[in-house]
């Protein structure tokens, strides 16, 4: 017989929380149609697009951060950091005064979206960052 064992009970016991309260939530609030553009729905997809920014600008900066000098990550890199923290913020503000659960038009799912883009926008920027600088470009 195999044994299951769950190693970090307390982020099981979040997550299991997290997704009790999403789905309360749906449950409580009619749902808006997917052709409706709410309120919530175009601020979750402003998030988005800073996010994505980040994203884009940190994979440019990652790119040319381990370059010989022929372009400098630097400037790329801190729009990532700066995008990604923006977009981050931004989709949380969204996700945190959401009323409603997911597909009911408040904006939830963009801004976890949003969350998600912004936090890889930032850890690609530190890495180009970090990268530029152990290969000495400025």
């Amino acid at each position: 017989m195999a044994r299951c064992s769950i190693r970090h009970p307390t982020a099981a016991i979040a997550a299991a929380a997290v997704l009790l309260c999403l789905a309360a939530s749906a449950a409580a609030e009619p749902k808006v149609s997917a052709h409706v553009m709410t309120e919530e729905r175009l601020r979750a997809i402003l998030a988005m697009l800073v996010a994505l920014l980040g994203v884009v600008s940190g994979g440019w900066a990652l790119r040319f951060a381990t370059d010989s000098g022929r372009r400098s990550a630097r400037p790329s890199a801190i729009v990532a950091l700066v995008a990604g923290l923006s977009g981050a913020s931004l989709g949380g503000v969204v996700v945190v005064t959401a009323k409603g659960g997911l597909g009911t038009g408040h904006g939830l799912g963009g801004g976890i979206v949003a969350l998600l883009l912004g936090l890889i926008a930032i850890g690609l920027g530190g890495l180009a960052r970090m990268r530029s600088r152990v290969h000495g470009s400025r």
